[in-house]
């Protein structure tokens, strides 16, 4: 099994971590406790859905004795899950496992072998954690992960949505056994729900509780006693945590997505029961829905920000389709601090605003004004993504400047971890709004954004500035970036950095990542180059000033995975030695690409 260590905080954040998780597994233990002698449940009010989709291929690789979860691959044939050694020190592999998530993509096969591996599994569960056996202060740590607040409102989603896959041929003791194991988690959730951690945490443990209690219980009095509190509750995170404009403070797109396929099943359950749903609920999914449509890529993928992976394959559209939100009009879309460009087959998104702080900036990147760009279902300009799977120092890696597609001085990233931060984004990029003040869409002029951040101005008095201008038919890309010491002051401090440099000049590199299904080439006596998509798309990269171009290797951080894709990034490097720096460039279309293509070719959706 390949493991791989959590990033430590800083001692004095680090034992009150410690603390808060003894307190938090004493409640734990209290409330399975006081579930222990719960009845079992008599069945399900309606026949479940399997609403959490899962993959096919992942389902296969299970069945092989693959299983990968939180970025560790386990070759454990014949083994049953609980059976595997966790990496040391490294909570992630055990939480997935808790949380049941390799249910979905067993369902997903949907064969007979499938279908009792997973029975096997789940009894398992209930026969060694259903009662919290093990579950102390010092004890087993999976058993104390499997009794949290989010994970159990997780799994239990997972039980009611494959319910028929894991009762199928089951015997009376079994199903017994089931439907007990269910009403102990739901009294669990009953007692504790309310305290797991503000975002998603509370968001999986309240959705859990309110779906739950609808479809084992129907409309008795028990039941409205449940909901009535977690409704509640659910109403204050739906107003607190999402915000006017159906964002979350971490501006996670793939979080953000969590929220809203929970908030839709929470809707869906009520519905079906002939509950009235909370105006809280359904008012945070209308504002939801656009923001995530502003953060989709034309290729169906989201935008891979501040810890974001694409999303689930399939998840996006299904939550959108069931959420029946329609698309906002126009070309140009703010949303969560993301700017949306599309035309033709093309779509940019863009980051232009400060990373997050708070909680988020335990996982913010400095990617500030760095973008990505999809050609129909193929994507083009990437950032690296999500590196937390692939230990400290990929977690560290991905979330410089370096890694996105963006402007950065030689060894300074925009936003910089300040010391004793505890990996927190402490010195963060600052976007005033009058820096995208000018972002529309012109008629014929296509689409623009242009934005400003300070990410360098107290260490080198520089103010980076980006221009993106979309042609109205998604072919050509064209943009500008600029360093300018704009104040006295600040023409003083990059003086005194220009002194101390041997270079003369102030090292700045623009870099732009590809995904890894990119074919590119340097051009035209290495002026250009040139990129090959697998749709037969030929789009090529040319610049308008003396900094040098170049190829160069880069890595594709994708969750799921058990290591990094080789890639390639398109580079130019040059220096600051005026109080005014500037290099344009542009990403077009060959001319003889056709204005339509027929991409039909499929791809491996889940190679590790």
């Amino acid at each position: 099994m390949t493991t791989a260590a959590t990033t430590s905080a800083n001692g004095a954040s680090l034992a009150q971590s410690r603390t808060g998780s003894r307190r938090e597994r004493l409640a734990n233990r209290y409330a399975v406790w006081a579930v222990r002698h719960a009845q079992a449940a008599a069945g399900f009010t309606r026949p479940p859905e399997p609403r959490s989709i899962g993959l096919y291929a992942r389902g296969k690789q299970i069945m092989a004795g693959n299983i990968m979860l939180a970025g560790h691959l386990a070759e454990a044939p014949d083994t049953i899950i609980w059976d595997i050694p966790l990496p040391a020190d490294t909570p992630g592999f055990a939480e997935e496992a808790q949380g049941f998530g390799w249910l979905d993509d067993l369902a997903a096969l949907g064969n007979t072998a499938a279908r009792r591996r997973a029975q096997l599994w789940t009894g398992e569960w209930i026969r060694r954690f259903g009662e919290g056996q093990k579950l102390g202060l010092r004890s087993d740590q999976t058993a104390a992960l499997g009794w949290s607040p989010a994970l159990t409102g997780r799994r239990v989603l997972r039980w009611i949505h494959h319910a028929d896959f894991l009762l199928t041929e089951q015997d009376p003791q079994a199903r017994n056994a089931f439907f007990t194991a269910l009403a102990r988690q739901l009294g669990f959730l009953q007692r504790r729900a309310q305290s797991a951690a503000p975002g998603l945490p509370r968001f999986e443990a309240l959705s859990g509780l309110i779906c739950a209690s609808l479809a084992l219980e129907g409309g008795s009095p028990q039941t409205l006693a449940r909901l009535t509190p977690a409704l509640a509750a659910l109403a204050r995170d739906c107003d607190t945590l999402i915000d006017r404009s159906g964002a979350i403070a971490t501006r996670n797109a793939e979080e953000l997505l969590e929220v809203f396929t929970l908030l839709g099943w929470v809707a869906r359950s009520l519905t079906e029961a002939e509950q009235p749903i909370p105006n809280q609920l359904s008012s945070a999914i209308d504002r939801i829905a656009p923001c995530l449509r502003a953060l989709r890529h034309s290729d169906g993928g989201l935008a891979r920000f501040h810890s974001s992976g694409t999303g689930a394959e399939g998840r996006l559209d299904q939550a959108l389709a069931a959420s029946k939100a329609l698309p906002t009009p126009g070309h140009v879309t703010l949303a969560m601090g993301y700017a949306r460009l599309s035309a033709g087959r093309s779509s940019v998104i863009v980051d232009v605003a400060a990373p997050p702080g708070g909680d988020g900036a335990q996982t913010a990147h400095a990617s500030t004004a760095a973008f990505e760009l999809s050609s129909g279902r193929r994507p083009l300009i990437v950032n690296c993504g999500p590196g937390q799977n692939f230990g400290p120092e990929w977690r560290l890696a991905a979330r410089a400047t370096q890694s996105h597609s963006a402007l950065s001085l030689t060894g300074f990233s925009s936003s910089r971890f300040g010391a004793g931060s505890g990996g927190r984004l402490s010195e963060r990029a600052l976007t005033e709004r009058a820096h995208v003040s000018d972002l529309h869409f012109a008629g014929t002029d296509g689409a623009f954004v242009r934005l400003s951040h300070d990410g360098w101005a107290a260490s080198h008095g520089l103010i980076a500035t980006r221009e993106l201008h979309l042609s109205p038919d998604g072919r050509r890309l064209s943009g500008t970036d600029m360093l300018s010491a704009t104040t006295s002051d600040a023409r003083a401090q990059f003086e005194r950095m220009v002194e101390r440099s041997p270079l003369g000049g102030l090292a700045y590199t623009i870099r732009f990542h590809l995904h890894p299904d990119v074919d590119a080439s340097l051009d035209m006596g290495g002026a250009a180059v040139s990129m090959q998509l697998r749709s037969g798309e030929i789009w090529v990269f040319r610049h308008d000033s003396r900094a040098d171009l170049a190829l160069a290797p880069s890595a594709w951080l994708e969750k799921g995975r058990l290591a990094p894709r080789h890639t390639q990034q398109v580079v130019l490097t040059g220096f600051a030695q005026d109080y005014d720096s500037r290099i344009g460039w542009t990403l077009a279309k060959a001319q003889d690409t056709p204005l339509a293509i027929r991409d039909l070719n499929r791809d491996d959706p889940v190679p590790i």
